[in-house]
């Protein structure tokens, strides 16, 4: 079955209140203060994401070169890290449980668009990641979905379903088994 999209529809469809579209603006202009200070500045970048509306526990290490869209919608709980180029796509709300590593290069996506809708509207979708949890190098993590206590995302692994706490994950499509 083949759905044709509907472009202008899509395009036309405004995702976004007025006051949304400011702040990421201000964020946009905000982020090479965020981008280009020092890696030991850990202090300084949860402060810019808590000016930006983010609710980021004590403890928190976010590297520089992290990619962060929406700050308003990212929780992050107490001595969490979220490693080099990591991007955290805030389309929808992210939360970051207590003492979880995103690893460098991971992708937390809480957006998509509905495809069986021609218009393809904007899907927010949110992401849980558990207490303890480690989304390892590289892993996507995709809208909807929760990485429950103390699971392992593998390395690369796609997650577009749940991930059981104390389960590993890994591979395309993810297989999950519990942790050993």
């Amino acid at each position: 079955m083949s759905i044709q999209a509907d472009i202008t529809a899509n395009r036309s469809k405004r995702n976004w209140r007025h006051r949304a579209l400011m702040g990421r603006c201000l964020w946009w202009l905000v982020t090479p203060l965020f981008r280009l200070s020092p890696r030991q500045f850990w202090v300084w970048r949860v402060w810019l994401l808590r000016c930006f509306g983010a609710q980021v526990g004590a403890g928190v290490h976010v590297h520089p070169s992290v990619r962060i869209m929406i700050p308003w919608h990212l929780s992050i709980g107490d001595q969490a890290a979220i490693g080099d180029a990591a991007i955290l796509y805030a389309l929808g709300p992210i939360t970051i449980g207590p003492r979880a590593t995103v690893s460098q290069y991971a992708h937390l996506c809480a957006g998509s668009h509905d495809w069986r809708d021609p218009a393809r509207p904007l899907i927010k979708g949110p992401i849980q990641i558990g207490a303890d949890a480690w989304v390892c190098a590289d892993a996507f993590v995709g809208p909807g979905v929760r990485i429950g206590r103390g699971a392992i995302l593998g390395a690369r692994a796609v997650a577009m379903k749940d991930l059981a706490a104390g389960h590993i994950g890994t591979g395309n499509p993810m297989q999950s088994r519990v942790a050993a």
